[in-house]
């Protein structure tokens, strides 16, 4: 089978695979917290599979996250669905990135390669190594799910591409996923706005590591944007 005509199947496979989501009505059950958070709690046990595996999929497929993340803090409650929402992040992720480098790379870089992000990701890789994804997923410069495909075609090492995804991702998957699980099972409480704050003032905190970074390894922001 030459590489044309195998890009082509895996691309249908994949095609196939989304059109299947679509015709189930997944892609709607995400989008709408109490439809998704029926879903998950009627599964039971295998909820947490459900869950972790519709994560993946989300990232495969560029679904939309943000439900997935705050319905998890709801679901399993702060701590452990902000742990789910991280772990389910950081395997859609390194789903992508096999996707982009293994199955699709073909057709990626023949469709996309001249698109801008691509090409700055690209450059910022050739140019900085894994400087310039630390900078990119803490900088919300280019959206999650691209990134996920662009750094699968570059020469960036998968283990290194998914350690690095999951210490980023983290602040803002604990965060999100355990105020939606405090506001769930304590409400608006007083401890509530204090949590806020402390949240506040970490996420502030992370918002000044690329600053450093960049300084520190004499990085060029602009690059990234």
């Amino acid at each position: 089978m030459n590489k044309t005509v195998r890009t082509l199947l895996i691309v249908a496979v994949l095609a196939v695979a989304f059109f299947a989501i679509w015709k189930s009505g997944l892609i709607e059950t995400v989008s709408d917290f109490d439809a998704f958070r029926a879903m998950i709690e009627r599964a039971g046990f295998w909820g947490y599979f459900v869950y972790v595996l519709i994560f993946i999929a989300a990232a495969v497929f560029s679904l939309p996250a943000s439900v997935i993340t705050i319905t998890g803090g709801v679901v399993f409650g702060p701590i452990l669905g902000a742990l789910l929402a991280l772990t389910g992040a950081t395997f859609g992720a390194a789903a992508a990135f096999l996707v982009a480098r293994y199955l699709a790379r073909g057709f990626i870089v023949d469709k996309f390669g001249e698109n801008a992000i691509f090409k700055k990701i690209e450059a910022g890789v050739e140019k900085n190594g894994k400087d310039f994804l630390i900078l990119t997923r803490l900088v919300p410069v280019f959206p999650y799910n691209i990134q996920n495909y662009a750094y699968g075609v570059t020469n960036l090492n998968f283990g290194m591409y998914v350690i690095i995804s999951a210490i980023t991702m983290a602040p803002g998957a604990f965060i999100y996923a355990y105020m939606a699980g405090e506001i769930a099972v304590n409400g608006i409480s007083t401890k509530l706005f204090i949590q806020l704050i402390i949240a506040g003032i970490i996420l502030f905190g992370v918002s000044q590591i690329p600053k450093i970074l960049a300084k520190k390894k004499g990085i060029d922001m602009s690059d990234i944007k």
